[in-house]
């Protein structure tokens, strides 16, 4: 992030602009939105300039700006349209301890303004760098047409009962008011009574929520998919939306813990198998521990929360210490996988059946049923199967498998930066050595890429 996103107050304050062409009226339409002190210099400008100078909406100085002009300043912009000039400009206010934009100069500019979305008091602010503005624009026409025009006046209202609503405690409480208001309550009486309504609307449900029993606390396990943000259910996100405390493993994506709220605690309980964790007592003990302090609490887990996570214990440890909960699914790390390489876990006439394995269980490497998965045709999705490699490849040589059968190990699957390692069970330990994959991974065995298993069979005829 090259420029740091801020609201800047600027009510009374002083907001400078050189120039009178068409740069100079972009700006000025955007900069008459705000209580700022607009003042312009140019020799020439557009008749809507003179206009607005004339109607008080800004003080218009005809001639080129000087030394001292832009002093006590909150905002310098130079829209002179001429390189040389915008540079002189721009020194002038440098000079003066001012923040500088030199419109579509993004080099030379200090600060830029973005995209906005204006639902005053609510404002959506899109910037891209200077990289994109067409990308920019178009966001801001995709939320303008979500957000309803009443949401300004909404919360104008809202703001003003700030101070009121101050009686419910801090928290929880407050936010669960709020959330019904501008999602429930305030919409609804906009709609049947328009502003007039919403003031006595706001005062029945803030009496509605002084009233209720405090909000017990509750435990979600919530699948948080693969990683990419995109494959993120809408009940996932919305139990972030709510969550006091995140609890969240080492396989969630950054993306991911992005979304949940920047009040939210957020609790690392990482686990590596083989390396460094969290106890999953300690876990079972924290889920408790904030759930009876009356806390929303996500318990996060990467794809889905019921495969190879620990689930039935956490449970255990809520049911016990009778606390509430529900199980959120998420789209798991196998279906991401196998969309990656463009194939289907199942197949009719190549297995009815797909086997999903552990590479290690709390014991070290587990142990399966290695003479039916050495079948030809037989496929299986194997969790945590890197360190396990060698292993798995013995087992199932021993067992009579075909040592060219298909392996296909995806690292970071759904993920921009996912890598696709298609090997055989004969040199896979080899191959992923050599791949140093770093990432969560997941090994397919008997699948291969599709684009490999469509070549193989021509392949085995040139070979015969």
């Amino acid at each position: 992030m090259q420029h740091f996103p801020i609201f800047l107050a600027v009510q009374g304050q002083r907001i400078t602009l050189s120039g009178g062409g068409e740069a100079a009226l972009a700006k000025l339409r955007l900069l008459m939105k705000t209580e700022a002190r607009i003042d312009v210099f140019a020799a020439a400008v557009a008749p809507e300039i003179e206009t607005w100078a004339s109607e008080g909406k800004l003080t218009l100085t005809r001639r080129t700006l000087a030394s001292g002009d832009v002093d006590g300043s909150a905002l310098f912009y130079a829209a002179d349209e001429d390189e040389a000039e915008d540079s002189r400009t721009a020194g002038l206010a440098r000079a003066a301890g001012v923040l500088v934009n030199v419109v579509d100069n993004l080099h030379d500019s200090q600060f830029i303004t973005p995209a906005i979305v204006d639902r005053d008091p609510v404002t959506v602010a899109i910037g891209t760098e200077g990289a994109a503005p067409v990308l920019a624009r178009a966001i801001k026409a995709d939320l303008e047409a979500r957000l309803p025009v009443t949401l300004g006046p909404l919360a104008r209202i809202g703001k003003a009962f700030r101070k009121v609503a101050e009686a419910l405690p801090f928290g929880r409480a407050r936010r669960d008011f709020w959330a019904d208001y501008y999602f429930n309550a305030g919409p609804r009486a906009m709609d049947e009574g328009g502003e007039t309504a919403v003031h006595p609307a706001l005062d029945a449900l803030l009496n509605d929520h002084l009233t209720r029993p405090q909000r017990d606390g509750h435990v979600a396990f919530v699948g948080a998919g693969p990683g990419d943000p995109e494959l993120l259910t809408l009940k996932a996100r919305r139990a972030l939306d709510e969550a006091d405390v995140v609890i969240y493993d080492r396989l969630i994506s950054k993306e991911i813990l992005e979304l949940a709220r920047r009040e939210a605690l957020m609790l690392d309980v990482g686990k590596e198998g083989f390396g460094p964790s969290t106890p999953q007592e300690v876990i079972n003990d924290l889920l408790v521990e904030h759930a009876r302090k009356g806390a929303q609490v996500v318990r996060l887990k990467s794809g889905d929360s019921t495969v190879f996570g620990r689930l039935d214990e956490e449970i255990d440890a809520c049911d016990a210490a009778g606390v509430t909960w529900h199980i959120v699914p998420g789209i798991t790390a196998a279906s991401a996988a196998v969309a990656g390489i463009g194939q289907s876990l199942t197949k009719r006439g190549r297995n009815a059946s797909v086997r999903f394995l552990t590479g290690h269980d709390m014991k070290g490497f587990a142990d399966h049923d290695w003479a039916t998965l050495a079948r030809p045709g037989e496929v299986a999705a194997i969790y945590m199967g890197k360190k396990s490699a060698r292993f798995i490849q013995g087992r199932l040589i021993m067992h009579g498998a075909d040592r060219a059968t298909a392996i296909t190990v995806i690292e970071n699957a759904s993920r921009p930066d996912q890598r696709i390692l298609s090997t055989t069970l004969d040199t896979l330990p080899t191959d992923l050595a050599e791949a140093e994959m770093t990432g969560p991974a997941l090994t397919f065995y008997g699948l291969a890429p599709r684009a490999a298993a469509l070549a193989l069979p021509e392949m085995q005829k040139e070979l015969a």
